[in-house]
């Protein structure tokens, strides 16, 4: 580990739907930082307002930008660093410059602010003393399965990112997986569609087995019986 890198590191959470979540300290913190690594530049470029030095960096293009960052942090810059939308480092590539970040000695701090599946949690009416987040499950269906089948003795709620295309299948699972349990669908948070859905999961099974919703889905399920 160097001692001798200046630059500093910076995670900034951006709104997950609605603009006025952004914090007076994440609008400071990228419009004075030397560089602002974005997932989606369109996003995040609504809040910065020198383009020069804004990148795009997601799954895609990480291992191009990390040499970059590095010499970034090198040369002493201040780099902030926000995703698509909520916490960075939540089921995006934030976490690789974090680990170079660290390696190189300099500085990683955080600007907090909106997460989606911290909102869905809270907001779920399920157990918040101990949960599990599994991010994206599986696409294909065997690997889903075994992912599901090794939660299934969890006791604490578990938190999964669903797209709106596969909320239907992956209910199904789950009820096939965990039984009839207690669950929520969070769809567009803070946004003017919200939608909070508690029941079980064989209602859920139900109501969206000939609808299919749009956005950005969180789904949280109970966890199993001690």
């Amino acid at each position: 580990m160097s001692s001798t890198c200046t630059g500093k590191l910076v995670l900034v959470a951006t709104p997950i739907g609605n603009l006025d979540d952004i914090s007076p300290r994440a609008l400071e913190t990228l419009t004075t930082a030397d560089i602002v690594m974005a997932e989606d530049t369109r996003r995040t470029g609504r809040f910065v307002t020198e383009r020069r030095k804004l990148y795009s960096c997601h799954d895609h293009n990480i291992r191009g930008r990390l040499p970059q960052i590095e010499e970034f942090l090198k040369q002493g810059a201040t780099v902030a660093m926000a995703s698509d939308a909520g916490t960075p480092g939540i089921s995006d590539p934030a976490y690789r410059a974090v680990g170079l970040a660290i390696e190189l000695g300099a500085e990683v701090t955080m600007v907090p602010g909106p997460s989606a599946v911290i909102m869905a949690l809270v907001v779920s009416g399920l157990p918040t003393n101990r949960f599990a987040f599994e991010g994206f499950l599986p696409f294909k269906k065997g690997k889903r399965r075994k992912r599901l089948e090794e939660m299934a003795t969890y006791t604490g709620t578990i938190a999964y990112y669903v797209g709106p295309h596969h909320l239907s299948s992956v209910i199904d699972m789950m009820f096939s997986v965990f039984g009839d349990r207690r669950c929520c669908v969070a769809r567009e948070l803070t946004k003017l569609h919200e939608e909070i859905v508690r029941g079980t999961l064989s209602s859920l099974k139900e109501r969206y087995l000939t609808s299919v919703p749009k956005g950005e889905i969180t789904i949280l399920v109970e966890g199993a019986s001690d």
